[in-house]
């Protein structure tokens, strides 16, 4: 069941209802309707599916008690070992198999031997890689003492499960999400009110930015070998606010449906594309995976703890395995590995934490300055979103280099005016509230100015969104 669906827009008002008008009295009975909402959710994509969630959810369930019920470190630890083990390799079979084979076979190609590899067709569970994550970061504070083990199943299935977040995240943890499962919750009209808002932003993004991009961008990407070097350098740019608009699209529609049920989840997104360095970007990107990678592997390598030597060997593994995450294609390994090159001259010179507020703070307009370090970082992103974009390594290579080519300066033609013009608007509205919580925090205003700048927004949606149920793109991850 896809956010943008008729199905959804009918799905969210009846659990809403029954959640606060009938199922109200016991938090219990909520948790209850969440679970079975969330597992309806999820069995819309592809009922046998479930199956698999449900083997996840009791694994990491049962592993949770084990590890706390261990008679010693050893015990806990064969528990721990068992469950990332089990995870890692149903995440592998169904994300990564094909490639590790396919790769291998080349491999032996290249020494010149003939292998007959066997692929399968394997049909990617939707959000395998984001509900597994959740998993895996409980059984590992569990092991850690930093949440005791959950006994509830149904408030466990719940925090695994729970339908806002289930295909493309934020990636929660226990000790944030479960908390917040496991009390009594009441209405807050303020919050349901500012979920609203979220939410418009977040339909905005996806409908009007995302989905309009994404016909251009496929264009030009499939076509590249026939465009003007001008016209993939467009299509690098809208790529960017593509993926963008998509995925911070999903994460503000996620968080402000969460938001109507009393509950809080993790920002995701925080206005990455102000960013004056790298660093800063990623702190302002997939919040909830980049710090998910800071906390559950770069800091038990040793983090930033020891010589310059470690410090760049932990940067370079997260950030390719951060790229190996998002999909079995040397792409995304490159993809990865460009950013971990553009985070080392920050970290060789101690400067990775240099730009923890955000751009000009408290004033109106940026300073040259920061307008040119925002214009380089956003370059550097776009000129790595090659790699993610493509088929293959070669045809982003390719594309780099017929974008190099003397044709470079040269406009494109045609021109996507109204496409450029709608990201401007996105842009402005964000710039004016980037030290908020989300783009439609508007609170500054008097309320016929909001309710007429809603309506405005709403009136942007029915007259450019691109209808048609477009899915996300992480769903592919």
């Amino acid at each position: 069941m896809l956010f943008n669906s008729i199905g959804f827009l009918i799905f969210l008002p009846i659990v809403f209802c029954l959640y606060w008008f009938v199922f109200n009295k016991k938090f219990q009975h909520q948790n209850r309707l969440l679970l079975l909402a969330s597992f309806y959710f999820y069995a819309c994509w592809d009922w046998r599916f479930l199956f698999l969630l449900l083997f996840s959810i009791g694994l990491d369930y049962l592993s949770g008690i084990k590890i706390e019920n261990s008679k010693n470190k050893r015990e806990a630890t064969f528990w721990l070992t068992l469950s990332i083990a089990i995870n890692l390799g149903f995440l592998g079979f169904f994300k990564y198999y094909n490639f590790f084979v396919g790769s291998f076979a080349e491999l032996l190609g290249g020494f010149g031997f003939k292998a007959n590899i066997w692929l399968l067709t394997i049909i990617l569970p939707v959000g395998i890689s984001f509900y597994t994550f959740h998993g895996l970061s409980y059984v590992i504070d569990v092991y850690k003492k930093r949440i005791k083990a959950e006994r509830n199943f149904t408030d466990y299935a719940v925090f695994v499960s729970y339908f806002p977040l289930l295909v493309a995240g934020p990636i929660e943890r226990a000790t944030h999400l479960l908390p917040q499962i496991q009390k009594k919750r009441t209405f807050n009209y303020e919050q349901a009110v500012d979920g609203m808002r979220q939410i418009l932003w977040g339909f905005f993004k996806k409908m009007v930015i995302a989905d309009n991009c994404a016909p251009l961008v496929n264009e030009i990407f499939t076509n590249y070998q026939t465009e003007s070097p001008g016209n993939l350098v467009i299509g690098a740019v809208l790529f960017a606010f593509q993926i963008y608009g998509d995925f911070s699209g999903y994460s503000d529609i996620a968080l402000g449906v969460s938001r109507l049920f009393g509950i809080e989840l993790l920002k995701n997104f925080a206005f990455p594309y102000f960013s004056r360095d790298i660093a800063e970007f990623w702190r302002r990107w997939h919040i909830s995976l980049s710090s998910w990678f800071r906390d559950y592997l770069y800091i038990p390598l040793g983090g930033s703890k020891g010589g310059l030597s470690m410090k760049v060997r932990n940067t370079f593994i997260i950030f390719l395995v951060s790229g190996f995450w998002h999909g079995a294609n040397w792409t995304f390994i490159i993809w990865g590995g460009l950013n971990a090159l553009y985070f080392m001259p920050l970290l060789i010179m101690n400067k990775n934490r240099q730009n923890i507020e955000v751009a000009a703070q408290g004033k109106v307009l940026p300073s040259f300055k920061e307008c040119f370090q925002i214009f380089i970082t956003f370059l550097a992103a776009c000129f790595a979103w090659i790699f993610f974009r493509a088929e293959s390594v070669a045809q982003a290579l390719d594309y780099i280099k017929r974008i190099c080519s003397t044709g470079i300066f040269t406009l494109p033609h045609p021109l996507p005016v109204k496409i450029l013009a709608l990201i401007g608007f996105m842009l402005l509205v964000e710039w004016i509230n980037r030290e908020k919580f989300h783009g439609l925090e508007i609170g500054r205003f008097n309320p016929w100015m909001r309710r007429l700048f809603y309506m405005v927004i709403i009136y942007i949606i029915l007259r450019y969104a691109n209808f048609g149920n477009n899915e996300f793109i992480y769903f592919q991850f």
